[in-house]
């Protein structure tokens, strides 16, 4: 499909919280694109359905270019749970290209991810320990059924990733004598983003030293569920740059 400035949001990032986007930014004029369209397009039609091939013509969409740092073309970006996972620039063999499709198709793992119960999500764990995304929707789960020793031993693996470093730093937060603490925690257990996030802020600007790196850790989780380019994710880390620097 064709995707434009005014439809890229809705039919990539919204589109691969679904299912598995790859984005061909191209040109009429370049031809190593054309060359490397129908590879693209043979690569997807093989896994029928389970990704979804988008393109840009740049010349067309200059904002998107822009905004995806479009250096040279062609370029091919895959989109997974509303953020961007891999790229490749430049003309490659259909091995090359089958290869990048083929690591975007869900896994056993990734499809009990997907089913969300927690018995689903301790098998993907069981197939895959490294399983980034089980790890942390496990953790969510524990979390929001107050087990917190359960989710930091669920999440303390994977702790390099906002997310769940976001979890962990809710947990460390639990319990805090600080109104604003309380309250954002508060907000963030009932999916109420926008005053949670206004709360935590506010703490940050109140805390001590010690304490903002935990604080700044559980609003950068919340930017990462919410994706980057949410207009709360782009209003608010500006605003916790201000706040911390």
């Amino acid at each position: 499909m064709d995707v434009t400035d005014a439809s890229f949001d809705q039919e990539v990032l919204e589109r691969s919280r679904e299912v598995p986007v790859i984005v061909d930014f191209w040109a009429p004029w370049c031809a190593p694109c054309r060359q490397l369209g129908p590879l693209l397009e043979q690569a997807v039609a093989r896994f029928e359905g389970e990704v979804v091939l988008a393109k840009v013509d740049i010349d067309q969409n200059p904002a998107l270019a822009r905004t995806h740092r479009v250096m040279s073309i062609p370029l091919v970006k895959a989109f997974r749970d509303g953020r961007e996972v891999g790229e490749f620039t430049g003309l490659q063999p259909a091995a090359s290209v089958d290869a990048f499709v083929r690591a975007l198709v869900p896994s056993r793992a990734d499809r009990l991810t997907a089913e969300g119960d927690e018995t689903s999500l301790r098998e993907a764990m069981e197939i895959d320990p490294g399983h980034v995304p089980a790890r942390i929707a496990l953790g969510r789960l524990l979390w929001d059924e107050d087990r917190p020793a359960e989710m930091r031993e669920v999440l303390a693996p994977v702790a390099f990733d906002a997310t769940a470093a976001g979890l962990l730093a809710r947990d460390a937060l639990a319990g805090a004598e600080a109104p604003d603490v309380a309250a954002g925690l508060g907000h963030l257990r009932a999916g109420r983003y926008e005053p949670a996030l206004t709360h935590l802020l506010d703490a940050v600007r109140a805390a001590a030293p010690g304490d903002r790196e935990t604080l700044r850790a559980a609003m950068v989780g919340v930017f990462t569920e919410l994706g980057e380019h949410h207009p709360l994710t782009v209003r608010f880390r500006k605003r916790l740059a201000q706040a911390l620097y």
